[in-house]
Parts: C-alpha cells; structure tokens; sequence
C-alpha cells in the first residue's frame, strides 16, 4: 500500500508500526505491552491509535479471532523513505549530503555502519 499525505503516520502511530514490522502482527495487548517498556501508555490510547490506524489504512486487522489481530498494511522502507524524503526537502534545502553531514557530525557511526555505507557508496 502507498503512503498518501493524508494517511501519513503520527509519531504515536509510529511507535505502533516500529511493534508491527518488528514481529509481523500483534494483538492490542501485545503492542501495549511492547510499548510500556519504553513509555507510559494507557491501554485505551493504544486501542485506540490502533483502530483510527485501521481506519487510514495503515494497518489491517483481522477479526476472525475473538482478539483482532493486526499487521502493517504500510512497509517500514516506503514508510522511511516518505519521511526522509520530506526531511531533506524541508529542513536540508534538497541537500541529502547536508543530511549526512549533519547526522555523522551528531551520531557515533560504528564501524560496521561505515562499512556498510562505503559499500554502498562504492556500488552506486
């Protein structure tokens, strides 16, 4: 499914999908109890989050069980690359190299990482 601008996740719908893409589907209660892990959540907000994701499309749920189960309907990648797109454009000027200047300046890059990116680099 493609992200449109009026179904583009909050940072609380966020945390929901980092849940969903980590383990594939998950019930309500397995997502709050994921979350609660990392901030206090009330178990409603989380039901709630959940249902108004269903409704834009970000999640399907299947309710043939007595407990909904719910999977991303958006991928983590495309999810990203909307995001990261839009932060190049309005806070970079379009300078995706301003971007990494800035993250490398403010981020301790392991050497696996810097690896990885030189492989990139040298195959583009």
């Amino acid at each position: 499914m493609t992200l449109i601008k009026n179904n583009k996740p909050t940072e609380g719908e966020l945390e929901i999908l980092q849940v969903l893409w980590q383990r594939q589907s998950a019930t309500v209660r397995d997502v709050h109890e994921e979350l609660l892990k990392v901030k206090n959540a009330g178990y409603t907000t989380t039901l709630k989050l959940m249902q108004i994701m269903f409704e834009k499309c970000l999640v399907t749920r299947d309710s043939t069980h007595k407990t909904h189960i719910y999977k991303p309907a958006v991928s983590k990648e495309k999810t990203q690359k909307l995001f990261l797109n839009k932060m190049i454009e309005s806070l970079f000027a379009g300078s995706s190299a301003q971007l990494v200047i800035q993250a490398f300046g403010n981020h301790k890059t392991s050497k696996e990482e810097l690896e990885e990116i030189r492989n990139y680099l040298n195959s583009i």
